[in-house]
């Protein structure tokens, strides 16, 4: 069962295939594994660059960007509450599914549980982190009958 959360999805992209809030929802309760208060923002290329220059000092357009904030609160069971902000670039989604040759809905669960994982303090920087969280992410993914991203 997934623990408590709250979620806000805001659409900020004209995008023609975005998913629906119920499957951001369904991806975001399968990723968490602390209670957490959670944003997911799907952008258009403009604002992700902007992010990205603004927040990292990195001047390309990304997939998804995350935005932890650590503890923010208690939960009624004393439990810490995460917060943070996944932030999807719906162009970039767009293009790497039309590029890998996946379903677009596919590469928006696996990016919308990437930025989850991330936000939870799961990294891919050194290849032992990057076996841990892929490892994750391909199970997650598993449960909706998603096929493994990382294979060719």
């Amino acid at each position: 069962m997934a623990p408590e959360f709250s979620l806000s999805v805001q659409f900020a992209s004209d995008a023609g295939e975005l998913p629906s809030r119920a499957q951001v929802r369904r991806w975001v309760a399968a990723a968490l594994e602390h209670p957490a208060e959670v944003t997911v923002r799907i952008v258009d290329a403009d604002e992700a660059q902007a992010l990205n220059q603004d927040y990292r000092d990195k001047g390309y357009v990304p997939n998804v960007l995350t935005f932890e904030y650590g503890e923010i609160g208690h939960d009624e069971s004393g439990q810490g509450v995460l917060g943070g902000d996944v932030v999807i670039c719906a162009p970039v989604v767009e293009r790497e599914a039309r590029e890998q040759g996946k379903p677009l809905q596919a590469h928006y669960a696996h990016m919308t549980i990437h930025g989850v994982l991330h936000l939870q303090g799961y990294d891919h920087l050194d290849p032992a982190d990057a076996d841990i969280m892929e490892s994750r992410e391909i199970a997650i993914l598993k449960r909706f009958h998603l096929p493994n991203p990382y294979s060719s």
